[in-house]
């Protein structure tokens, strides 16, 4: 029923048609109806109510119509303050929160006196806007108008310190969370969730076992924590508790889930998250979120299964620039750069305007040209990229074209490339340049590069470097340089790269391998079966250089 269908006659006196008014708000509605209400308002009469304005703005500022909420606020001549915190909210939930700040000087300018939600969505807005320094007045004035014991304030300090408070943010955070009376489960995840954005684990752990009520959101935090800094096994471990204890899985933990599992290619659990998706999230008709998708694309593209990774990318109604760079970088990795290259032309032709190339996706590209030695059509996505006005070149571009080229042997091209990049070259780019040397035997530009490196490289990172180089050198029969990289090497503390690590999935089970650790109970087996591939590789034509017998004695 539409509003007008609703309001055949207006009540004849003002404070009725008000009350009329404002029930409607309450019941809610699509946007269409926000509008017609609000039309309304201004017809009848009442755009002049404090009362209606606070709550039509609410209900704008809700449903995410932070605009019409601004039009609806441009003709308030004396706003209450109600009125002022919806606009104060809305300016920190939109894409600049530092509106909030604005919005709050003008209020104080004018009549209206803050309260506590106003501390406490201006707080909020300075933890999104990183406007530290005024967060820190903020509090000074909650501290002088005598707001600091709100516990709704006491949590939005909490987080003001906690995620942008310095090196001592965590210790003020911590303070302000001790002086609590009363504590709710939002404070004590805004503190969790400071100690995860910090990297303190070992501190997030302990604050989650003191607390004696947790909820999906103080897991999922748990989760993302450990899968984001790393530590994928305590990640999973952590998620299979949840299940264990029958905790609700949202779809930000399957999001975390999926990146862990994506890291240890556990592709068991990670179709397990897939099925769980499928039977109790699709099935009862819930939007997936794009951002679930594309994580369900990478675990499968990260474990080798790529065509699964497609089908899911297929069945996509919706995909968003990360949905088409993933699966283009999961074909690339898989070396399928013809698939890669295509998805990418399908991308340019569908013309989506949320799904548009960005720097990510261009990387992905190149980085599939460079595996497949596609030399020209890496060299007209480079050209592309550079004539284009919304991507800007960054560095990793450069290294992909640098490797393609020199990995196909252009190596002069390379070198002029170098040469023209806007930035320092990093010691991925003369790496890529070192291996293309190393393949084509050239000594001369290998030297050039390792005089420029020498200058630059850290004992810590120099070692693979200078085995390239080495190599290089042996394989032009240079034994003279062979040697005098040897004695450098021994002279700086140059040391083999650190061991290669690696996990494969066999019968459920993750198994973890490091090169040249033997501890595994199976190594005998491993090492035979190594051989074997080495035999059946040489009888089909590859013989591996010097490097990769040394770089493979450490395996």
């Amino acid at each position: 029923m539409s509003v007008e269908a609703a309001l055949p006659a207006y009540p004849r006196s003002s404070r009725a048609r008000q009350q009329h008014l404002f029930s409607l708000l309450r019941r809610g509605g699509a946007p269409k109806t926000l509008a017609q209400i609000h039309a309304q308002i201004v017809v009848g009469g009442c755009a002049g109510s404090n009362f209606l304005l606070a709550q039509l703005l609410a209900r704008y500022v809700g449903s995410g119509l932070f605009a019409d909420a601004s039009k609806a606020f441009e003709g308030a001549r004396n706003p209450s303050t109600s009125v002022w915190n919806q606009m104060i909210r809305g300016h920190g939930g939109s894409r600049g929160p530092r509106g909030s700040v604005e919005c709050f000087v003008r209020m104080v300018r004018g009549d209206a006196e803050p309260d506590g939600y106003t501390y406490s969505h201006l707080l909020t807005a300075c933890v999104r806007s990183g406007l530290f320094g005024e967060g820190l007045q903020v509090h000074g004035r909650l501290v002088r108008d005598g707001y600091v014991s709100n516990p709704f304030v006491k949590t939005s300090l909490v987080n003001l310190y906690a995620l942008g408070g310095g090196e001592s943010g965590m210790e003020d955070a911590r303070k302000v969370f001790d002086d609590m009376g009363e504590r709710n489960l939002v404070c004590w995840n805004s503190l969790l969730a400071g100690y995860v954005r910090r990297g303190d684990m070992g501190g997030a752990r302990k604050l989650f076992d003191e607390m004696g009520e947790t909820n999906v959101v103080s897991w999922t935090i748990m989760v993302a924590g450990y899968a984001r800094n790393g530590m994928c096994r305590q990640a999973l471990s952590v998620f299979n508790e949840m299940r264990r204890l029958g905790v609700e899985l949202d779809q930000v933990a399957l999001v975390a889930a999926l990146s862990a599992c994506s890291e240890l290619g556990n592709l068991k659990l990670g179709r397990w998250i897939h099925s769980y998706v499928i039977e109790k999230i699709c099935s009862r008709n819930q939007q997936l979120s794009v951002t679930l998708n594309n994580a369900i694309i990478h675990m499968y593209a990260s474990c080798g299964s790529i065509d699964e990774a497609y089908e899911v990318f297929r069945k996509m109604p919706r995909r968003s620039t990360a949905s088409w760079t993933t699966i283009i970088i999961g074909f690339a990795k898989q070396g399928l750069a013809d698939d890669a290259l295509a998805i990418f032309h399908m991308m340019l032709s569908v013309g989506e305007p949320e799904a548009q190339p960005d720097e990510l996706t261009y990387i992905g590209v190149l980085s599939a040209c460079s595996h497949a030695g596609y030399v020209d059509k890496g060299r007209h996505i480079f050209k592309s990229i550079s004539v284009s006005q919304r991507i800007i070149l960054r560095i990793e571009h450069y290294g992909c074209m640098v490797d393609l080229l020199s990995r196909a042997g252009y190596l002069e091209e390379a070198c002029r490339l170098i040469e023209s990049m806007p930035m320092k070259p990093n010691e991925a780019v003369w790496g890529a340049l070192l291996g293309g040397c190393r393949i084509h035997k050239n000594p001369e530009i290998a030297t050039l590069v390792a005089q420029r490196l020498a200058a630059e490289l850290d004992p810590d990172r120099a070692a693979g470097y200078l085995l390239l180089l080495l190599e290089t050198y042996r394989t032009a029969k240079r034994w003279t340089d062979v040697n005098d990289i040897r004695q450098k090497m021994i002279d700086i503390g140059a040391t083999k790269p650190a061991p290669g690590r690696s996990w494969v999935e066999v019968n459920g089970v993750i198994h973890d391998f490091v090169a040249g650790d033997r501890s595994h109970k199976r190594t005998c087996s491993i090492h035979e079966m190594l051989r074997k591939v080495k035999v059946q590789a040489e009888l089909g034509g590859y013989h591996p250089d010097a490097l990769d017998e040394e770089l493979c004695a450490a395996a």
